[in-house]
C-alpha cells in the first residue's frame, strides 16, 4: 500500500465528478470508490451515511476489488447495522485498526462478519457534514494486515471531503430540480398572466394565462407589445428595478391593438440573485379606463345635449384668462326666453327635446372653434376665440335672428323659440372667472329687461348695468348676510292722528350690516332680493327673529299696539314659505295678536289669491292686514272687497306735496272716506313736517308715518312700548 499519491488521487477524482451533470454526480461516487482503492492500493472503500447523530448508519456506497467480493451485494453491508461497530462510528474519532482480531469479546459478530469478508484491517474516518449530509468513509484491507500510514489516513480525508461535498451538492441540486418544477407548475397555474424577462427585454416564459391573453409568445420583444409613444413610460420602470431604485415598479399603457383598446398594469420585479431577469406579471386594467373616460366625460359634458357643461366651460375659460397672448376673446350667456312656459304646457320630455335642438343650432350658428357649452337648464354659454367686440356682436344678432325662426312643435302644438343674449370682453385684468361671467350674466338679464329675442354688450360706463351689477353683487351679500346673521331690525313709530293709542304703534324695518359696520339700505338690497328669488330667506329671517325678540322683550312686546312688518310678493306666491309662517305664528300666540302683515297693492292684485289665502292664516291667529303703496299700482275698490284689510297705507307720492297739491287732497280724503265705509285705517307715509301732519288729521287720516316722527332707529334701542303723542 502506497504512503501517499495524492496528487494523481484528487485529479482523478476532480475528473470524476467534473465531466457529469450536477444533478447525476452519485452515480459516479461508486467511480470514486474504485479510484481511491486503485491510487491508495487499498483492498476496498465504503460509505456510511445515516442521521446527523448517526444513529441509523446504512451503507450507501462499498467497492472491493474484484477478487475480495466473492460475488457478494456490494450495497448490503451488514456491518453498518450491528451494535458495537454503530457505538464506535458514533463517536467523532478516528476509527483506526491494523488487525480486526484485536477487536474486543463483545465485538465477536462484527469479528465474524469480517472474517467472512476477508477484512484484515479496518479505517473508519470521522464522519465530515456538509449542510444536511453527514457521510463516513472507511477502507479495508484483505490481503494482509496492515498499519494505516498518517499520508494514507491524510490522503482519505481529502477524498472523504470531495465526495461528502459532491453528494451534497448532488442533494440540492435534486431538491433544487424538484423545486424548480414545483414553482414552475405554481407559475404555469396562476391566475394572473406571468413571463420573466431577460436583459433584452425577451420574454423567456409565459404562464398559460400569459399565452392566452397576451400578444405574444415566448422569444417575443416586450416593447413590440406596446405603442411607441408609450416606450418612454416602460424604459424609465424597467430601468428603476433593474438598477435596483425600487424592488417592484409598475406602469399602466395601453397595448397596440387593431379592434378595441386593451390597458395593461404590467408589474416588475427583480428574481433574487438574478439581476438580469424581471418577473412581469400583466394585469388587464382596460375597464378601469374605460370607466374613467365615461366618468371623464359625465364630468366634462353635459348628458343631455353631448355639449361641454358649466365645469369643463370654466376650465377652459380659466386657461383664456392666464394664457399669455393677448388673443381678443368674447364670452356669452344665452338664455331661452319662456322656456318654463313650453315645460308647463308640453311637458319636460318636450323641453329636453327642444335644448337639444337647440344645441345643435348654436353649434352652427357659431364660428369654427368657438365653444358651445351646456351652463345649466335653459342656460348656454359661448367662448369665442379671436373675436373682437364687433365680431361678437355680429355673432349675436345671427344667432337671435335664426333661432326666433326656429319653430318647435311639440304633439302638434307648435312653440315659438328666441333667446336672450348677453356678451361680455374677457378682460385679462379681472381677478377671475367669476368677474367676467357675471358680466356676460348681467348683460343677459339686461337683454331680457328690454323685451327678450336680442342681444346686450356688457359695458361697465352702462348704468343699466351698473345697477345690474350692484344687485347681482347684492345678492351675494345677502346670502352671506343670511349665513352670518349680518342683518338687524330697525323700527319706525306710527303716530296716531284721530285716534287715542297708548301703546307704540311701528314698522320693523331692515338693514344689511357689513363686516366693516356700514349700513347698507335696503333699496340696495331688497330689489336684488326679489330678482334673484332670495325675498322668501330674507322675510323669513325678519319673522323669526322678531318673534325671537319679542319672546325675549315680552313686557315690551305686550305694551306696544301694533307691529307692522313686510312680506314681498315672491314671499307671497312661495308655497313653502307660507306653510312656515302659518307653523311659526301658531307656537307664538302671546304675540301674533299685536303682528301686522303689510304686502304692497301690486302683489295683492297680481297674486290677489295667493292674498286671499294669506288672510285665511292670518284671521284665526288674530292677525291684522295692511295693504301697502296704495294708489301706487292697479288700485280698484273690488279687490279692496275681496281682502278686508285692516290698514291702507297711502303711497307716498301723494303726501309729499299734500300742503300745495289739490288734487293730492281729494285722493287722500276720498281714500279716508273709503276707509269709514269699509271699516279700514288709513296711514299716510313719508310724512316729512308737522305742517304735512296736521293737515292730514284735517283730510280724516288715522296715522302718520315719517321723519317728521322719528327716524328709523335699531330695534334692540326700544326700551319701552308706549306711544310718546304727536302735535300735541
Amino acid at each position: 500500500m502506497s504512503d501517499g499519491l495524492a496528487n494523481p488521487l484528487q485529479q482523478a477524482l476532480v475528473t470524476i465528478f467534473s465531466e457529469t451533470p450536477l444533478e447525476t454526480l452519485e452515480q459516479n461516487v461508486d467511480r470514486a470508490l474504485e479510484a481511491i482503492t486503485l491510487q491508495l492500493h487499498c483492498d476496498g472503500v465504503f460509505v456510511l451515511t445515516g442521521s446527523l447523530s448517526l444513529d441509523h448508519l446504512r451503507t450507501r456506497n462499498l467497492y472491493l476489488k474484484p477478487q475480495f467480493s466473492q460475488g457478494q451485494q456490494t450495497r448490503v453491508w451488514p456491518l453498518a447495522r450491528m451494535p458495537f461497530f454503530r457505538s464506535l462510528v458514533r463517536n467523532p474519532k478516528l476509527l483506526n485498526l491494523s488487525d480486526v482480531n484485536t477487536l474486543p469479546p463483545e465485538a465477536q459478530a462484527e469479528r465474524a462478519l469480517l472474517r467472512d469478508w476477508d477484512v484484515k484491517s479496518l479505517l473508519v474516518l470521522p464522519p465530515v457534514v456538509f449542510g444536511e449530509t453527514r457521510i463516513a468513509l472507511g477502507a479495508v484491507n484483505c490481503s494482509e494486515c496492515c498499519e494505516w500510514s498518517e499520508a494514507f489516513i491524510q490522503e482519505f480525508q481529502h477524498a472523504a471531503v470531495m465526495i461528502g461535498s459532491a453528494m451534497e451538492l448532488t442533494r440540492i441540486a435534486h431538491d433544487m430540480l424538484a423545486s424548480e418544477n414545483k414553482y414552475r407548475e405554481v407559475f404555469n397555474q396562476l391566475p394572473l398572466a406571468c413571463a420573466l424577462l431577460d436583459k433584452q427585454n425577451q420574454l423567456t416564459m409565459l404562464n398559460k394565462v400569459a399565452l392566452q391573453t397576451l400578444p405574444a409568445q415566448h422569444g417575443y420583444d416586450l416593447f413590440d407589445m406596446v405603442r411607441e409613444e408609450e416606450h418612454a413610460m416602460l424604459t424609465d420602470t424597467l430601468h428603476m428595478v433593474r438598477e435596483g431604485v425600487l424592488g417592484q415598479a409598475w406602469c399602466e399603457l395601453p397595448l397596440k391593438s387593431l379592434h378595441q383598446l386593451v390597458w395593461l398594469r404590467l408589474s416588475f420585479s427583480q428574481i433574487h440573485g438574478d439581476k438580469d431577469t424581471l418577473v412581469m406579471i400583466a394585469e388587464d386594467v382596460s375597464e378601469k379606463y374605460r370607466l374613467a373616460d365615461e366618468l371623464s366625460f359625465h364630468a366634462n359634458y353635459d348628458a343631455l345635449t353631448g355639449l361641454p357643461n358649466r365645469l369643463h366651460f370654466e376650465a377652459l375659460l380659466e386657461n383664456l384668462l392666464h394664457a399669455k397672448d393677448d388673443m381678443p376673446t368674447c364670452v356669452a350667456f344665452i338664455d331661452v326666453d319662456q322656456f318654463q312656459v313650453i315645460n308647463n304646457i308640453s311637458g319636460h320630455q318636450a323641453g329636453d327635446k327642444l335644448l337639444c335642438q337647440l344645441a345643435l343650432r348654436l353649434k352652427q350658428l357659431v364660428r369654427k372653434g368657438d365653444i358651445v357649452a351646456r351652463l345649466g337648464g335653459d342656460e348656454f354659454g359661448i367662448l369665442m376665440h379671436y373675436c373682437n367686440v364687433d365680431s361678437a356682436q355680429h355673432i349675436a344678432k345671427r344667432i337671435c335672428t335664426q333661432l326666433a325662426t326656429h319653430e318647435f312643435i311639440w304633439e302638434n302644438r307648435c312653440h315659438n323659440v328666441s333667446v336672450s343674449m348677453g356678451i361680455a370682453k374677457l378682460d385679462k385684468s379681472a381677478s377671475d372667472i367669476y368677474t367676467v361671467m357675471s358680466h356676460a350674466d348681467a348683460a343677459c338679464r339686461l337683454a331680457k329687461d328690454k323685451g327678450r329675442n336680442g342681444w346686450h354688450l356688457y359695458s361697465a360706463k352702462d348704468p343699466k348695468m351698473t345697477r345690474l351689477y350692484t344687485e347681482m353683487m347684492a345678492s351675494v351679500d345677502i346670502v352671506s348676510a343670511l349665513a352670518l346673521n349680518q342683518f338687524e331690525l330697525y323700527f319706525q313709530s306710527i303716530a296716531p292722528l284721530n285716534k287715542q293709542q297708548s301703546g307704540l304703534h311701528l314698522e320693523v324695518l331692515l338693514r344689511m350690516v357689513q363686516p366693516n359696520g356700514t349700513i347698507v339700505s335696503p333699496a340696495i338690497f331688497l330689489p336684488a332680493a326679489e330678482r334673484y328669488n332670495l325675498a322668501a330667506k330674507v322675510d323669513l329671517w325678519v319673522i323669526d327673529n322678531l318673534l325671537k325678540w319679542g319672546s325675549s322683550h315680552l313686557a315690551t312686546w305686550q305694551q306696544l299696539g301694533l307691529v307692522s312688518v313686510n312680506l314681498s310678493a315672491t314671499s307671497l306666491g312661495d308655497s313653502e314659505f307660507m306653510n312656515w309662517l302659518e307653523m311659526r305664528l301658531m307656537t307664538e300666540p302671546e304675540l301674533v295678536d299685536k303682528l301686522c302683515i303689510e304686502i304692497t297693492e301690486t302683489a295683492a292684485v297680481s297674486q290677489l289669491d295667493q292674498a286671499t289665502k294669506l288672510i285665511e292664516v292670518l284671521r284665526p291667529l288674530n292677525c291684522q292686514l295692511a295693504l301697502d303703496d296704495f294708489g301706487a299700482g292697479f288700485s280698484s275698490f273690488a279687490y279692496l272687497k275681496r281682502l278686508n284689510v285692516d290698514y291702507v297705507k297711502i303711497d307716498g307720492q301723494f303726501v309729499i306735496n299734500l300742503c300745495e297739491d289739490e288734487a293730492d287732497q281729494a285722493i287722500i280724503k276720498a281714500i279716508c272716506q273709503l276707509g269709514q265705509d269699509m271699516g279700514f285705517d288709513v296711514v299716510a307715509e313719508f310724512v316729512e313736517s308737522a305742517e304735512i301732519g296736521l293737515k292730514l288729521k284735517s283730510l280724516g287720516v288715522d296715522y302718520a308715518q315719517g321723519y317728521a316722527i322719528n327716524k328709523p332707529a335699531p330695534l334692540l334701542s326700544l326700551t319701552s312700548g308706549l306711544a310718546d303723542p304727536w302735535l300735541v
